[in-house]
């Protein structure tokens, strides 16, 4: 039988091993990690990234210099990351009684942030491509270099899947969140039913 002074010294170590890094757990900084490294990938900044993170998993809103003492960054980096996820419209600013500081705070609806997340990256990404591929077409449409009849061509087929994806997305924004949630757990099922897939 082990000693019981033994044992609690042993649990209490192991507590101590598990501890959180500046507040934030193991779990926790995986995730973080992981989402600072996916956010690159996407083309958004790492820290950026990893304050979004640590925002959207935490139980309450938080100031900056919390935010900074968790993911030991620099002051100043916490800023510039919460203003770009207030531009995208993803976190905001909450404010606490008897507490002076701004705390901020990121959506929890994870469909809702989706959708946001969609609508931004379309205003940023969709919007200037179908404007600069309509401008392209239109010069095309005057064009009479026997070159650029290969490129109105592939514009214009371009141009074509952008403005169904656009029309799409506008009917897909417009769809209550259950009634989407309900298509897409319906997937495939729904195209059988269709009869746009063999059944």
């Amino acid at each position: 039988m082990i000693d019981p002074n033994i044992s609690r010294a042993l649990f209490l170590y192991k507590q101590k091993l598990q501890k959180a890094v500046n507040g934030i757990s193991p779990l926790q900084q995986k995730f973080i990690l992981h989402w600072g490294e996916m956010g690159t990938r996407w083309g958004i900044n790492r820290t950026v990234a990893q304050v979004h993170a640590l925002l959207f998993i935490s139980e309450r809103a938080m100031p900056a210099d919390e935010i900074v003492e968790a993911l030991g960054v620099a002051r100043s980096n916490v800023s510039t990351s919460i203003r770009e996820l207030q531009g995208w419209g993803i976190v905001r600013i909450v404010h606490v009684i008897g507490d002076r500081r701004d705390h901020f705070e990121s959506m929890h609806d994870v469909l809702e942030m989706f959708r946001v997340i969609v609508e931004e990256r379309k205003k940023r990404e969709i919007d200037p491509t179908l404007a600069l591929l309509r401008e392209c077409v239109a010069e095309a449409e005057k064009s009479r270099s026997a070159a650029d009849a290969t490129t109105k061509q592939r514009l214009t087929d371009l141009l074509g899947f952008f403005e169904l994806m656009t029309d799409w997305h506008a009917q897909v924004r417009q769809t209550p969140t259950g009634v989407l949630l309900k298509g897409v757990k319906l997937g495939a099922k729904a195209f059988k039913l269709l009869g746009l897939l063999p059944g």
